[in-house]
């Protein structure tokens, strides 16, 4: 199968995830974004994504996972429905953000 174009490969993941995070929308005041957490070569049964936001960011609608997390620092684990993924498959949530649009590094774990 040929890949996308532009192909993007994300960074080396630890606990079996990787995260990407793409910004899909931006406007005064907000943006919105995807956050696409993808498997390695082994199923895995749960996620974590987390980062911490490089300014005042702060979440205010998000869907597709659990938000926790305070301040600048922000932690987002999969829904029972989208947390047991396959070898090399993946899944997406999105949020809205209020600030100015930012793409900060995630850091992905699986259980």
């Amino acid at each position: 199968m040929p890949s996308p174009s532009p192909s993007l490969t994300p960074p080396p993941g630890t606990g079996g995830c990787t995260a990407t995070i793409e910004t899909v929308n931006s406007w005064t005041g907000g943006f919105q974004s995807n956050v696409t957490v993808r498997t390695g070569s082994s199923a895995i049964s749960g996620w974590t994504v987390t980062w911490s936001w490089p300014g005042s960011q702060t979440i205010s609608q998000l869907w597709g996972g659990l938000l926790a997390g305070s301040g600048s620092a922000v932690s987002v684990r999969n829904e029972s429905w989208n947390g047991t993924l396959g070898a090399s498959a993946s899944t997406t949530f999105g949020f809205l953000g209020n600030g100015t649009a930012a793409t900060p590094t995630l850091t992905c774990s699986a259980s």
